[in-house]
């Protein structure tokens, strides 16, 4: 590791010849892979860009040219390279340095990606302010092809294209696109070629002649370019010079060619292809098993460990059974289809299977109009990416009243992916939304019994659950329902009445057995179980809720306009998640952190209450 050691920040690794990069990217990918296996966080995607990350600090002037990388989680190289190595034992834990780039970390992360597509408008924004500011500089947006599927990114390209002496440059990091033609040493050769003065100069030259030879010249250049390579004709169209596709791990061909690109004005688009996984056989061989990880030894691999069902788990055994009695069942994935638990779903029902790729906004709508023709769509979604289709719930799903059933999973605290993954929204802003269906599950059954109820419901209904194992509940193999807005009592007491929602009920049952409280399963948080939630209050001397969620406009904040409206005055105390961004870390310990724990609970009850008479905290105005 005597290279990778010399190196702390680009302005070093811009001092080494070109024929020591191939040797910094083999310390490098052999570092991350130890790293990583020793934290556990994002490998196979990270193993892929070592020679893009190199190539571009090495050509690029950054900080001051800004890059910019699309979600972020193959920033690794990038972080390693640009003075955090020392760190990255610390990767995703609770005080450590974050998975994904983020402004307050590092000069060098100039904007903070975690969720997809966002690269080029934020790179965009830049470009246009260095020009605004009279700054020379470039902006480069780092986006996965993946990523290229989202609307947003295609937005930005159609507003990009437009000025043809912008500073900005796209990298395509295609590494799974199945428009691209084989790479080696043609395609390479092509990429300088069209990267290179004299092209450019032709370029220009032809922009200057008449129009009738212009409009010839542009056509015999967009046909010649799109007979090699077909992405040209599409990104050329939306006002993009268009180079490539080169080997993204061929350094000999990525920093000439960047090297080329810097030089030139205007909107550059530059197609690189890379493999996930790269140099490391297993991650190569299964890239998805690789994508995220464990911690595991290098040499044996990742090796499935026995552990309780998890939440996604019920989910997929649920929607396959579901999926055999009802043939109008439609599963709908954004890109998610191992996080969501779909991959049985689609090998044994193959045409009511939609992947429809990082596309949230489509995927709702998408579903609308299935339902709107009386099919039962199930969007699988997690909670923070629902945030992405927001108009769509209200405007094509809950207004028209369709029969869509959403299944949030990762809702509440997600742990190591951090602020930017947390499902801590979904309560408040699905709620609010009329016709909604909201529903939180308290273990594995519960959750199996309230997908059932969403799915029979005859209009738009979501049902929450965490990311990982649940309590350990059976499940039962019957498809049955739940009432409608019927919570239950699960521990009778005195005095205090704890309302728990999903997640929060085993907890707060634990709290309730030390301070001899009621507790309730309040199950739904809409339709919310108001008679229950009202004798409760007029029974006890205090009243307690507890949600995985944000406190501000959340399930608390129901139970207390319940009460308000029914004129019932008791203090009320209302635990969640805080009005900030929860970092990084343990699942456990970011729950202890904002007492959400059994102790946690308790303890904020005792320093609530205490001994004294109740005061008054809620008003029926």
């Amino acid at each position: 590791m005597n290279l990778l050691e010399s190196i702390n920040d680009p302005a070093q690794l811009r001092k080494l010849p070109p024929e020591l990069l191939r040797p910094l990217a083999d310390e490098l990918r052999q570092f991350l892979l130890d790293s990583v296996s020793q934290t556990g966080g994002h490998l196979s995607s990270n193993l892929g860009t070592v020679e893009l990350t190199i190539a571009l600090h090495y050509v690029f002037d950054t900080p001051r040219d800004r890059l910019v990388w699309d979600v972020g989680h193959q920033t690794y190289p990038h972080k390693i390279l640009t003075g955090r190595r020392e760190r990255m034992h610390t990767l995703r834990q609770l005080g450590g340095i974050s998975g994904f780039p983020r402004r307050d970390e590092s000069r060098y992360d100039t904007f903070g990606t975690a969720h997809s597509s966002t690269s080029i408008s934020a790179a965009l924004g830049m470009a246009h302010a260095a020009r605004l500011k009279g700054e020379h500089c470039k902006a480069i947006a780092v986006i996965g092809d993946g990523a290229m599927s989202a609307g947003l990114a295609f937005e930005a390209l159609n507003n990009a294209g437009i000025d043809e002496d912008l500073d900005l440059l796209v990298v395509l990091n295609d590494n799974d696109m199945s428009i691209s033609p084989p790479v080696g040493a043609l395609n390479g050769y092509l990429a300088r070629l069209m990267s290179g003065r004299f092209y450019a100069a032709a370029r220009n030259v032809s922009r200057r002649l008449p129009g009738p030879v212009r409009e010839l010249a542009r056509r015999i250049e967009e046909h010649a370019k799109g007979m090699v390579v077909p992405p040209a004709t599409l990104f050329e169209e939306f006002g993009f010079h268009y180079i490539g596709p080169i080997d993204g791990h061929d350094l000999d061909a990525l920093v000439p060619t960047l090297q080329n690109i810097r030089d030139l004005k205007g909107p550059q688009f530059l197609h690189v292809v890379t493999k996930k996984g790269q140099g490391y056989k297993l991650a190569e061989a299964d890239p998805i098993l690789y994508h995220g990880t464990g911690k595991f030894n290098p040499s044996v691999g990742i090796v499935p460990a026995q552990s309780r069902t998890t939440y996604t788990e019920v989910f997929g055994e649920w929607l396959c059974d579901m999926a055999a009695v009802d043939r109008r069942l439609v599963g709908i994935t954004p890109a998610m289809r191992e996080g969501s638990g779909l991959v049985r779903f689609e090998q044994r029902f193959p045409e009511r299977y939609f992947d429809v790729g990082i596309a949230e906004q489509h995927a709702v709508t998408f579903g609308a109009g299935l339902a709107a023709e009386g099919m039962k769509p199930v969007v699988a979604i997690y909670s923070t990416f629902l945030q992405r289709a927001y108009d769509q719930l209200i405007h094509d799903v809950a207004l028209q009243n369709l029969d869509v059933t959403f299944a949030l999973d990762r809702a509440g605290l997600v742990g190591p992916d951090g602020a930017t993954h947390a499902g801590n929204y979904d309560i408040a802003f699905v709620r609010c939304v009329p016709h909604m269906v909201l529903m939180a599950a308290s273990d594995e059954n519960e959750c199996r019994r309230m997908l059932t109820t969403a799915f029979h419901y005859p209009g738009p209904a979501a049902v929450r659950y965490p990311r990982g194992a649940g309590p350990g509940v059976p499940v039962e193999r019957e498809l049955s329902a739940i009432e409608l807005g019927k919570a239950e009592v699960r521990r009778q007491g005195k005095d205090i009445a704890i309302l728990a929602f999903g997640s929060m009920v085993a907890p707060s049952l634990a709290a309730g057995a030390e301070l001899g409280a009621t507790v309730a399963n309040m199950r739904f948080i809409k339709p919310l179980d108001v008679e229950l939630a009202v004798r409760l209050a007029r029974e006890h001397a205090r009243v307690v809720t507890v949600e995985e969620g944000s406190v501000m406009g959340g399930a608390g904040a129901a139970v207390a306009e319940a009460l308000a409206a029914a004129g019932v005055v008791k203090p009320l105390l209302m635990l969640g998640l805080p009005d900030r961004f929860i970092e990084h870390g343990d699942p456990a310990l970011l729950l202890a952190s904002v007492g959400l724990d059994a102790k946690g609970i308790a303890a904020s009850i005792r320093q609530r209450f205490g001994t004294a008479e109740p005061r008054l905290v809620v008003s029926n105005g």
